[in-house]
């Protein structure tokens, strides 16, 4: 679990607080939305949850300006919305999204794939390989919180690899918007094994810069996630 993690759950116990913040290195607007989506990834915030202005304000240290512009740029994106009421929370996906977010997020991951491949070094094999030993690990750990770190780590590799940050922003705002869904998969045994050789299959592949084998082993990376996931909507 990283820094980032234990500082979130620490907070008040575990649950329903947020970090301050305190580092200074890029644009306080940014930070509240990178401590935003951490807390949305992590179940710090679940779907519905509300969001009350003057608690963020208080728990991240920040003014409400600032603060409003971090949450109008969160909402632009549709992680978090307004009822008719004027009350924010953060957004619940519907089936239809789900499936739809998956399947988008399933071709690109396989373009980033076939890209890395494509593109990157033998040192930036080396280094994935590195990534996928330790995502392997996090599954067999059963700790969530160390499995999206350790995914997380995992596709930036790869989309820097592939150089393409633009597929790795937007495959980050699709996973956000099924956070709660990913949450309760990550959370089967059964798929944590079946992650574990679904990441055997995609590094093999693209060691022998099999592209082919890459880009079906990512769809079906997805895919497999797409069904455990959307069991939670069919139960």
């Amino acid at each position: 679990m990283d820094k980032a993690v234990r500082e979130n759950r620490a907070a008040n116990g575990g649950a329903g607080r947020l970090t301050a913040l305190q580092e200074p290195q890029v644009s306080l607007r940014s930070r509240i939305i990178e401590s935003l989506r951490r807390a949305i990834e992590t179940g710090v915030l679940e779907p519905g949850a509300r969001l009350v202005e003057r608690e963020l304000c208080e728990q991240l240290k920040v003014s409400r300006t600032s603060l409003r512009e971090a949450l109008g740029e969160l909402q632009a994106e549709g992680i978090l919305t307004y009822s008719p009421t004027r009350r924010l929370s953060v957004s619940v996906i519907s089936p239809a999204d789900a499936e739809n977010a998956y399947r988008i997020r399933g071709t690109l991951e396989a373009l980033v794939v076939e890209q890395f491949i494509e593109k990157a070094s033998e040192d930036e094999c080396a280094a994935l390989i590195k990534e996928g030993d330790r995502l392997k690990a996090a599954y067999r750990s059963g700790d969530v919180d160390r499995m999206l770190v350790a995914k997380r780590a995992f596709y930036d590799r790869i989309c820097s690899g592939a150089q393409n940050a633009i597929a790795f922003d937007i495959i980050n705002r699709l996973v956000l918007r099924t956070s709660g869904l990913r949450r309760h998969s990550l959370l089967r045994v059964e798929r944590q094994q079946q992650s574990i050789n679904e990441v055997d299959t995609l590094l093999n592949a693209v060691t022998r810069r099999d592209i082919a084998t890459a880009r079906q082993a990512a769809l079906q990376n997805v895919a497999n996630s797409a069904k455990s996931a959307l069991i939670d909507f069919v139960a």
